[in-house]
């Protein structure tokens, strides 16, 4: 026959009464059960969403630069969407402030005038340090490119990470438009980070 003494996965057999007849409280099985919910909960519900109004660019080409963010989307009542996420300082760097693993998204309009290909590279790093494997090389030319992707990664309670890009040439920029007509406003940078499960 199971245990279930201690158990912090999975419900208390039936025969387990919810509460303890010497105290009146939730006994210890349930009591862990609805604890451990409630942690799971929490870590699914952290959430960010940011932008930038500013145009971004490379004073130096072949040079890493962190993306920023100056403004942090509103939702409808009027005040910030975040919860457990947020922009720190300098404004490149955005923190958790749970451990689980977060899901990262991203978009950014990169920018050339002219028809000569410039390469950019962008990745991501944590607590300062470039996570192996994220680069993505990417050409622009002739107008607007959007680099828009993902990545899904483990993040503990006070890291922060950064987007990086770098450019060959510094004749390419993140860039944002004002809205036109009908047409809203175009952040240089748009990104959401929303959390999955706790690690």
């Amino acid at each position: 026959m199971p245990s279930y003494i201690d158990n912090n996965t999975q419900i208390p057999a039936a025969r387990v009464k919810m509460n303890d007849d010497t105290t009146g409280f939730v006994n210890r099985p349930w009591y862990r059960w609805f604890f451990n919910m409630y942690q799971a909960v929490e870590a699914g519900r952290r959430y960010g969403s940011f932008y930038d109004t500013t145009t971004q660019t490379a004073a130096l080409a072949n040079t890493a630069y962190a993306m920023t963010y100056n403004s942090t989307t509103a939702n409808a009542q009027g005040t910030d969407l975040t919860y457990g996420v947020y922009i720190g300082t300098p404004t490149s760097r955005v923190y958790v402030d749970n451990t689980a693993t977060y899901n990262i998204q991203f978009s950014a309009q990169f920018y050339s005038a002219s028809s000569s290909g410039k390469i950019v590279h962008i990745w991501i790093a944590i607590n300062g340090t470039a996570v192996p494997d994220t680069a993505t090389k990417v050409t622009v030319k002739d107008g607007a490119y959007v680099a828009a992707w993902n990545f899904l990664l483990n993040l503990n309670s006070g890291d922060y990470f950064e987007l990086y890009w770098e450019t060959d040439n510094t004749n390419v920029s993140i860039l944002a438009e004002v809205a036109s007509g009908h047409i809203p406003a175009i952040p240089s940078v748009i990104l959401t980070v929303t959390s999955c499960v706790g690690v």
